[in-house]
């Protein structure tokens, strides 16, 4: 914990800290390195029981821990004192725009306080599997040889790679082109906007020819290429960045092929599912991802891992010591606790 905390009473009792997880390694995207992340960690208490829940705010948004916090003390109280009328209290914390982080760690706490309170796992209170498909491992950026490296070390620990793109020097394919050379396993790639419609009609067919199995928001959010590129592309297109929540999934038909969940951009699990239903009702593949996350939000993400295609939710596997165990990591798959609720501290 960072010493930044807060306590304070509703009908429920709800807390919050800012708590930072230390990576294990520098992580490094097209548009930024980290060695840790902060986030803020929830827990709803009524009477004997504890639901936790964790946001992990995204600042290419404009949220921050300490925005998230800000929101969880001036609106917490929202909640009110039913933790089973999640309906309602969506709806009264969607009054408020933004903070979809804040909001997802109310929602996560608020799921995992249910099963605790009727002492059955949150998959199961839902009525979905327990597992989803094996998870992604990241490979983060770097140079060619660098992120061929990288790939022998977890050889054998997962059963398909993600790489990060985005490099902005003309070595893209060539990444993929290393990795491939030390791997047959599936490979999918995140560019994080940062390719323009040109860069992304040259590299993809090259991708194709690499077995990539799918591109991950290769344009920036709202280029007006997009649809041609849905249109021209050789492999899958899956939106991140372009995908927010239930009212983007509709749009996202235009232009990609695929979404991409992520409960902190999101609000949460039951938005999360919302998503993934009406994904499906468009004939669109779905994915779940996460950011940099203890067990506490990969837990969240586990629960609607079923209902996607692909799960990329290493978070927590990133993270030096992960301060909240209880996801277990077998055989590539990411398995979700049998304890009640989100099976979590």
């Amino acid at each position: 914990m960072l010493g930044i905390s807060k306590t304070y009473y509703c009908p429920m009792e709800i807390h919050a800290d800012v708590v930072r997880l230390q990576l294990a390694e520098t992580f490094t995207i097209a548009r930024e390195s980290n060695d840790w992340d902060d986030v803020v960690q929830v827990e709803i208490r009524r009477g004997d029981h504890v639901g936790r829940g964790e946001a992990a705010p995204i600042e290419r948004y404009e949220e921050t821990p300490t925005s998230a916090l800000a929101f969880i003390e001036e609106h917490g109280a929202l909640v009110g004192d039913d933790p089973f009328d999640l309906e309602q209290i969506g709806a009264r914390l969607a009054e408020f725009p933004g903070e979809h982080a804040a909001k997802a760690a109310l929602d996560g706490a608020l799921h995992d306080l249910q099963g605790k309170i009727l002492g059955v796992p949150v998959w199961r209170l839902l009525g979905l599997p327990r597992v989803g498909p094996p998870t992604s491992w990241t490979i983060w950026l770097g140079d060619p040889d660098d992120m061929a490296r990288r790939t022998e070390k977890v050889t054998g620990r997962f059963r398909r790679l993600k790489l990060k793109l985005g490099g902005a020097d003309g070595l893209d394919v060539e990444r993929v082109r290393a990795v491939r050379s030390r791997t047959d396993l599936p490979l999918q790639v995140d560019v994080n906007e940062w390719w323009s419609l040109a860069e992304a009609l040259d590299a993809i067919p090259q991708l194709a020819e690499l077995g990539v199995s799918y591109v991950e928001q290769p344009l920036p959010a709202g280029d007006p290429g997009a649809e041609e590129l849905k249109a021209r592309s050789p492999l899958p297109i899956y939106v991140d960045e372009d995908c927010h929540t239930l009212s983007d999934v509709v749009r996202c038909a235009d232009i990609a092929d695929g979404i991409t969940i992520k409960l902190a951009k999101s609000g949460g699990i039951r938005e999360g599912i919302r998503m993934a239903h009406a994904a499906r009702a468009l004939g669109l593949g779905v994915m779940v991802g996460c950011m940099v996350e203890s067990g506490i939000g990969i837990a969240a993400g586990c629960v609607i891992a079923p209902l996607c295609d692909h799960v990329d939710l290493d978070g927590n596997l990133l993270l030096a010591e992960d301060p909240c165990p209880g996801v277990l990591f077998a055989d590539g798959f990411q398995v979700p606790s049998d304890g009640p609720g989100l099976g979590v501290g």
